[in-house]
């Protein structure tokens, strides 16, 4: 039997904590090892419980970013999940560079947030899809691409490009596989292949990066 994932949960609303730990307490391979309510606190569990994911409240005491910045240079084995109810892209720019690997809102189901932790311990970067395409959008760049983004990015394929400008839509590896008539796993090597060619460490970054390209300003 394979050991649990070990979570950390950092809130300063103990009504939503314990809603949050009641349904990770429900999943076998999920173990709730720690809790608090500010940046100290995460600090505190992050290095002496070393979680394997640690969630953490944008807008605790203290700070979230704060939190997430000293947790990412101390304490480089746990990964953070920032949880907010705001939809911010600023913030969210902010914390993916502080060191974040996930950020998801509040208003999210227990199954998606159960997905992210999996996902973040495997390794991964999680940004739900829906809000990605929701942090292009509001920049007005939710289009597909055009003749005009033609070789703005010369470092990638193609079908690279290609696959870029679905994600810059918000579309998981999985509905890119039905657009393109591809595979999740081969969508999935393709989409390693682009954060690797363009500097960033996760989906969300590549969607920013190809925004801004795409409307000039890079």
């Amino acid at each position: 039997m394979r050991p649990r994932i070990r979570v950390g949960i950092v809130d300063d609303h103990p009504l939503y904590r314990d809603g949050v730990v009641f349904a990770l307490e429900s999943e076998s391979d999920i173990e709730v090892i720690g809790q608090g309510e500010s940046a100290q606190d995460a600090l505190h569990i992050a290095q002496e419980h070393s979680p394997d994911v640690l969630l953490l409240d944008m807008n605790m005491p203290g700070g979230g970013i704060n939190a997430v910045s000293k947790i990412a240079q101390r304490c480089p084995t746990t990964k953070t999940l920032m949880l907010t109810v705001v939809d911010d892209e600023d913030e969210v720019r902010s914390a993916l560079r502080k060191g974040a690997k996930g950020y998801l809102l509040k208003g999210t189901g227990s199954s998606e947030l159960v997905n992210a932790i999996r996902s973040i311990h495997r390794g991964q970067n999680y940004v739900s899809p829906s809000f990605a395409a929701q942090l292009i959008m509001s920049r007005g760049l939710g289009e597909s691409a055009t003749p005009d983004t033609v070789r703005r990015f010369p470092e990638l394929s193609d079908r690279e490009e290609q696959i870029l400008m679905l994600i810059l839509q918000g579309l998981s590896n999985r509905l890119i596989g039905d657009e393109l008539g591809l595979t999740e796993k081969t969508v999935k090597g393709y989409v390693t292949s682009i954060m690797d060619k363009l500097h960033v460490r996760n989906r969300v970054e590549a969607a920013m990066l190809a925004s801004e390209r795409v409307s000039g300003k890079r």
